[in-house]
């Protein structure tokens, strides 16, 4: 069999507004427009899965074969160390995500969870900021002294969870690690790169807190008249790090300030997780940066590669702006050419 080669996506892996009513503007217009045409579904997008393999929203190749079909031939040297799991399948998921409005009020349980129901598991991710309107920002963690009660009698009495909230404004080049147990949401006015970690053959469960009192029609555009999206309160109290979110230094301790990627400078690769700046058991996210050569992580796994701005060539495969890409394990170390590139490198740990 001969060795598998890094393979490029489909460019048009979008869920339906029904489920991103918050959905903005920016990926069909600056990201996707030279591979989409707009015309045919308008311009509202809120999610674009880039990566996964899951039933839900599973992505194709660009020559149309699923990407869990091309893992299947050759599971050891496509994905590596995750061949020896249960499922022989990757567990990487990455959505390029674009909101107009504030997403719902999130929380993940753990994967050890009790409440969790059988095939269904947590989902550890990760936010990297990609543009943001000015004083645009996320809702991370909770203010010092919030306790459950608060929350529960904010939630009773259909009062805004936001005060309860730390928000945190954002730069550009910002990331950040969503741990099982921190209550969040992301902001208006974010584009986002959102890698995220989902036990192959498994559902990652979100619970929903709050939706900004919000209402919907069956089409899932605004209405005062429609009905709310379901809320998973007792579960979401129940998997709440009260502690932990609310401690003073939390935010510092869950993000790297990494500035803005310069696509005019020497090409260069910045770890940001797993073996960078913030440890995680679940993710490896880097950034790649610049114009010339560098080379991707030595590790045993598949990794993703998302092009934001300019062009990576990957051997014979040239990623553009817009486009995600695999690359198998076996081709770990590659050598990469980066033309006024601006891309982020994701991967299971």
């Amino acid at each position: 069999m001969s060795r598998p080669e890094p393979a490029l996506l489909r460019p048009d892996n979008f869920t339906p507004p029904t489920r991103t009513p918050w959905g903005g503007t920016r990926l069909l217009r600056e990201y996707k427009r030279a591979w989409v045409d707009a015309s045919a579904r308008g311009d509202l997008v809120g999610e674009s899965w880039e990566v996964s393999v899951g039933p839900e929203f599973p992505v194709r190749l660009e020559d149309g074969e699923l990407l869990s079909d091309y893992i299947a031939r050759d599971p050891e040297r496509v994905i590596g160390e995750e061949a020896r799991r249960p499922h022989r399948t990757t567990a990487l998921l990455v959505k390029l995500i674009d909101a107009s409005e504030p997403l719902s009020v999130q929380i993940h349980p753990s994967d050890d969870y009790a409440g969790l129901a059988s095939g269904e598991c947590g989902k550890p991710e990760s936010w990297y900021v990609v543009d943001r309107a000015p004083g645009a920002g996320l809702y991370l963690g909770l203010e010092s002294g919030v306790a459950e009660p608060d929350v529960r009698a904010a939630l009773e009495e259909e009062r805004s969870l936001a005060p309860l909230l730390r928000f945190v404004p954002v730069e550009p080049g910002d990331f950040f690690l969503i741990d099982a147990g921190t209550p969040h949401a992301i902001g208006p006015g974010l584009t986002l790169v959102e890698p995220q970690h989902v036990i192959a053959g498994q559902r990652g469960v979100t619970y929903r807190y709050w939706d900004w009192n919000r209402r919907y029609d069956a089409e899932g555009r605004p209405d005062p008249r429609g009905s709310a999206r379901p809320l998973h309160v007792e579960h979401a109290l129940r998997v709440t790090a009260w502690e932990r979110v609310r401690a003073r230094g939390f935010i510092e301790s869950i993000r790297v300030r990494a500035g803005e990627a310069r696509p005019d400078a020497p090409a260069s690769y910045l770890a940001l997780a797993g073996d960078g700046a913030l440890t995680s058991a679940f993710l490896r996210v880097g950034r790649l940066a610049g114009t010339g050569r560098t080379t991707l992580p030595t590790v045993d796994r598949m990794q993703a590669v998302t092009v934001l701005a300019g062009e990576v060539r990957v051997g014979a495969l040239t990623i553009a702006r817009g486009r995600s890409a695999v690359v198998p394990a076996c081709l770990a170390g590659s050598d990469v050419e980066l033309d006024g590139a601006h891309a982020l490198v994701s991967a299971v740990a």
